[in-house]
């Protein structure tokens, strides 16, 4: 097959899900629609009646909400590690993964977002928060890191579609609406694929790639900061920025084996995304597990030796106590049972990867859950003592939906109208391998 049977093969399979997606991925979107609908539906609830509507109360005055938060926090890091790293580091092979990477920092951020807003009893009041915030507040930081991150990484996802922008202008105009297509022509900027067009873009991808990864790492030690600059049991530590940020490049890491695992499955890409990409994002999550793992034994450790303050208590509560469950799923389904599927040779394909990724996208958001709210149920004051238990409602694990499903819809809407694959890229790197074939061919003769 030459490489310019191979490359039209890569953008026929590309866009064509753009054109035809198909009843079961239409499907799909109709559902989580529903489910945001939903959450709306009970949101407008809040806001006539305030967050009593919640579990929340003035001890555990964070809940679900900021649960979900912190959790779209750490998977936001998705982007810059699967991309921004590796693209610097010289690594060719994350090419097909790093719009889906890309995608889900994106949506993660506006999910964070939205949480935020979903917290405030009074939203209408956000305003305020800028306008009259202290610089001294680590809220005030996180405001600033994570606005700033959302429009580098939005930005870092658009440039590097610029040239697939132009191949969906010139390939699917008699496919597609008039609106559409001039939304693509508007977005591609007049790409024409000029050498100085494409040495001009990946020069600004390598700048943007400096860039992301700064902001990536401020943003979530940032967010740690609002919890460790606190005299609370189970926040009162140093070490939880970088915790946070290898958090996050795990939960990220396993994010992207889940999601590539389903678009291969719905677009039919397993030409691109092969069993090498799951391996090796299998063995990246080998790694970063190992550290996740030890930084958990580390906390747990230094808290359980001192056991300062209800540091006792607090740490029954986990392994034998309210929390138990939720500390035991978290302990089993981040580290132990994914190490064990990523490491034993005959569980170390697809599936397994696969499993893996879905069993720490599954425990981080319950780490997150034992993280934010036991702390809250003791007390911070000498006069009162006694634990206060929280109970999320109906009504607010509904409207927390808002922010998951809406996470999901937005990954799924992106795609419906945008390639999954850089397909320039992956051309490029085709280009070259047969560049390289041809050469060998040559020799031997």
């Amino acid at each position: 097959m030459t490489n310019n049977k191979r490359s039209n093969e890569l953008v026929n399979k590309t866009l064509a899900p753009l054109v035809k997606p198909g009843l079961g991925y239409n499907l799909v979107l109709a559902v989580l629609a529903v489910i945001v609908l939903v959450g709306i539906f009970s949101y407008t609830g809040q806001l006539r009646q305030g967050l009593s509507v919640t579990g929340m109360q003035n001890q555990v005055f964070w809940g679900l909400y900021i649960t979900t938060f912190v959790y779209f926090i750490g998977i936001s890091l998705a982007g810059t590690l699967v991309s921004a790293v590796l693209r610097l580091s010289g690594q060719h092979w994350q090419a097909p993964i790093t719009r889906i990477a890309e995608v889900i920092t994106g949506s993660a951020l506006i999910g964070a977002l939205l949480m935020i807003v979903i917290d405030m009893g009074r939203p209408e009041r956000l305003l305020n928060v800028f306008i009259y915030g202290r610089i001294q507040s680590p809220l005030l930081w996180d405001v600033i890191a994570v606005n700033t991150y959302l429009f580098g990484s939005l930005l870092y996802l658009y440039i590097p579609m610029i040239p697939d922008l132009a191949l969906c202008r010139d390939r699917l105009e008699k496919s597609v609406s008039s609106t559409r297509h001039k939304i693509y022509s508007m977005l591609a900027l007049g790409w024409q694929n000029t050498p100085e067009q494409k040495e001009r873009l990946e020069n600004v991808i390598k700048i943007m790639s400096v860039v992301i990864i700064p902001a990536g790492i401020a943003v979530h030690s940032v967010t740690a900061w609002i919890f460790g600059m606190t005299l609370r049991s189970g926040w009162d530590s140093t070490i939880l920025a970088p915790y946070f940020v290898v958090s996050a490049f795990f939960s990220g890491v396993a994010m992207v084996i889940v999601a590539m695992a389903i678009y291969r499955k719905a677009f039919g890409l397993e030409q691109y995304f092969t069993v090498e990409h799951f391996k090796k994002l299998g063995w990246l999550l080998v790694a970063m597990g190992l550290v996740y793992g030890y930084f958990n034994f580390a906390e747990l450790l230094t808290e359980g030796y001192k056991l300062k303050g209800h540091e006792q208590e607090f740490l029954s509560m986990f392994f034998t106590g309210q929390f138990a469950p939720h500390f035991w799923l978290f302990f089993l389904s981040n580290v132990l049972i994914p190490l064990f599927l990523l490491s034993w040779s005959k569980t170390r394909n697809i599936t397994g990867i696969t499993v893996a990724g879905l069993l720490v996208v599954i425990g981080v958001w319950f780490k997150r859950y034992i993280f934010v709210i036991p702390t809250l149920s003791f007390p911070n004051t000498p006069t009162y003592y006694g634990f206060t238990p929280y109970s999320p409602t109906l009504q607010e694990i509904s409207i927390t939906m808002i922010g998951m499903a809406g996470f999901v819809l937005l990954i799924a809407l992106f795609f419906r109208f945008f390639p999954a694959i850089p397909v320039w890229e992956i051309a490029d790197d085709l280009d070259k391998d047969s560049t390289i074939s041809h050469i060998n061919s040559l020799r031997v003769r």
